[in-house]
């Protein structure tokens, strides 16, 4: 896509280019902050000037400082640190109990509530690792999942045993011991019983911030999900990086309703709490229709988002409530620049602080200064410190460009590229640990990059840059397809088309037609009733070269999401369109009327002809 697209949302309603001071301050504390985790030494010491850098001796300071403080308020009940500490520990016990061992692993597979924390922290608390399995999967995706973890243990829910009973002759051990993890079941009554005190510190003495606490998975782009090793020292950034620019404190109430087992929510959104003493709300499940009441009902102060999140609620009617509520700021990432200026005006919450960062990666970027679109900055001035580069590749293969000398080359100013970043072992933030498999590990790395031998982490991601340093999302590799010799951005197509009127959301994607080189754009909305399929011309004629015009147009009762709320186009993507011909719903576009119509039988026969001309 050309840059005048790339280009678009880039700036908010007033200057974008002026910064206030509160913002100057906290990057430079954040600058600060993040230049003192990279002293870490994750090797030979367990405490560090910055104190420890294992999980659990963090949060159980926290819980020295904080127990009759509330950790969480779930479906109406409150609990204290001191209780999650109690339950924590028996947690602990439990795995003494049965003989796990530091470096072992315990597979957690259950829905949210505080319980989830409770596991992994306890088991943090003997140096057992968690892996944290998405309570969405079944079949070939959960066995995959649980046999990579080698789990020495699975602990789950009543709502998620059958899934594993489902699978669990497919495991490499099939005699796995299996836990449900609900009020009144017999390993809840078996918990009750065990001690509440801490475990003695000697079961982690030989622990180090090198060592792994946790596994997330992370499906990337194809495939099975990856399980990324996460240390303590890596997690407790994660954990502990966004307290001083979200001024979080022990008053606040921290809103949750994303699934614990994502990196955004369970560790970043979960840690900013728990290492500042602050009150987590936690839901079950994400409601739009009930966020902004539950939020006025319980006094949250900030929110935790990720993907699709604003929208949805933007989806919903205005009301009072999303107005006369507590909430000031909201911690997240994957917000589109039109769901961002929509949202801020609806709601009044004019701190979104949107970051950047992948679950495995190590490469971090955060919004400090609110321009709508970005996703956080490096100033010139400490742009050789922050080791972050696009370098540029090619827009249909994805494939990093290299000079004839064999190097990348950086892309330039406001030129989409994929974004990289500097791998160093030795320093806490810009380590990177990789997956369980090894092969998956490799392909993640880029080697010879601006010099020989040395090696950078690839995101995946294309981003640019602008002049001042700030950092914008384009897409996802592989989410830019191309069309008549032109480049086209999914995500810069989705927005445009959100603005048409009664377009509640829009998915994206390209789609192959016969005898045409490339794909063409299809656009899958879900509409309300004020929409009319002749108002879209005049929206996408107004921001969209024609080469990005959606050449389908096909309308959904609804999308399929993942459990983070990101859409799903890969049942979308496998329809094509050739079944879709006559399919009410369904339209193509034709440029000489300026409109969509109907499409028909007749067309795809055309279009199969090469008679039809798009």
């Amino acid at each position: 896509m050309d840059l005048s697209l790339a280009k678009r949302g880039a700036k908010p309603a007033d200057q974008s280019d002026r910064r206030d001071g509160g913002a100057l301050s906290r990057l430079w504390k954040q600058i600060v902050y993040t230049a003192k985790l990279r002293q870490i030494d994750q090797d030979t010491k367990a405490f560090t000037p910055l104190g420890s850098v294992l999980i659990p001796d963090v949060l159980e300071g926290t819980v020295d400082r904080f127990a009759d403080n509330t950790a969480f308020i779930f479906e109406g009940a409150r609990s204290t640190y001191a209780d999650l500490e109690a339950r924590a520990n028996r947690i602990a016990a439990w795995g003494q109990n049965i003989g796990l061992k530091p470096g072992d692993t315990v597979a957690l597979f259950m829905d949210n509530r505080p319980d989830y924390v409770a596991v992994w922290f306890g088991l943090s608390k003997i140096g057992v690792i968690t892996a944290l399995i998405n309570s969405h999967l079944s079949g070939t995706g959960l066995t995959h999942c649980l046999n990579v973890a080698e789990a020495k243990a699975i602990i789950t829910c009543q709502e998620l045993d059958a899934r594993v009973r489902d699978i669990r002759a497919d495991l490499v051990d099939s005699t796995v011991p299996v836990e449900i993890l609900d009020p009144g079941s017999t390993f809840s009554n078996w918990l009750e019983t065990l001690s509440s005190d801490r475990p003695d510190r000697s079961q982690r003495d030989a622990l180090r911030g090198k060592d792994v606490a946790l596994l997330i998975y992370t499906s990337g782009t194809t495939g099975l999900p990856k399980a990324a090793k996460m240390t303590h020292a890596r997690c407790l950034i994660m954990m502990r990086s966004f307290a001083t620019p979200c001024q979080v404190g022990p008053d606040d109430v921290i809103y949750e309703t994303l699934p614990l087992y994502h990196g955004t929510t369970g560790v970043c959104g979960v840690g900013i709490a728990l290492t500042t003493g602050a009150a987590i709300l936690l839901r079950r499940k994400f409601s739009a229709s009930a966020f902004w009441n539950e939020a006025r009902e319980y006094g949250a102060t900030m929110f935790i988002y990720v993907g699709e999140l604003g929208r949805f609620l933007m989806n919903q009617p205005p009301s009072d409530a999303e107005r006369t509520h507590k909430m000031t700021r909201g911690l997240g990432n994957g917000m589109r620049p039109d769901v961002w200026r929509q949202f801020v005006n609806r709601t009044g919450i004019k701190q979104l602080f949107e970051f950047y960062g992948s679950t495995e990666g190590n490469i971090s970027l955060i919004n400090l200064d609110g321009t709508i679109g970005s996703v956080g900055c490096v100033p010139p001035i400490i742009r050789k410190q922050m080791l972050i580069r696009v370098v540029k590749t090619d827009p249909v293969t994805g494939e990093i460009l290299r000079t004839p000398d064999g190097l990348c080359m950086e892309a330039d100013i406001d030129e989409p590229g994929e974004a990289i970043g500097a791998i160093k072992q030795t320093e806490t933030r810009n380590s990177f640990e990789g997956y369980s498999d090894k092969s998956a590990t490799e392909k993640k790395i880029l080697r010879n990059v601006f010099e020989a031998n040395d090696a950078w982490f690839r995101s995946g991601d294309l981003m640019r840059r602008d002049r001042m340093g700030r950092f914008y999302f384009v897409d996802r590799v592989g989410d830019t397809f191309r069309w008549k010799s032109e480049n086209v951005s999914t995500t810069e197509v989705a927005e445009v088309m959100s603005h048409v009127p009664g377009v509640t959301i829009a998915n994206v994607f390209g789609v192959p037609v016969p005898g045409f080189d490339g794909k063409a754009g299809m656009a899958a909305v879900s509409v309300d009733e004020t929409f009319s399929v002749a108002s879209v011309y005049e929206e996408i004629a107004k921001h969209l070269p024609s080469y990005a015009r959606p050449v389908f147009l096909r309308i959904v009762d609804g999308h399929d999401t993942t459990g983070t709320l990101k859409l799903s186009k890969v049942d979308l993507v496998k329809q094509g369109i050739d079944r879709l011909a006559n399919v009410d719903g369904v339209f193509i576009l034709d440029e000489r009327e300026k409109s969509y119509r109907p499409y028909t039988i007749s067309d795809r026969d055309a279009l199969a002809e090469g008679a039809l001309r798009l």
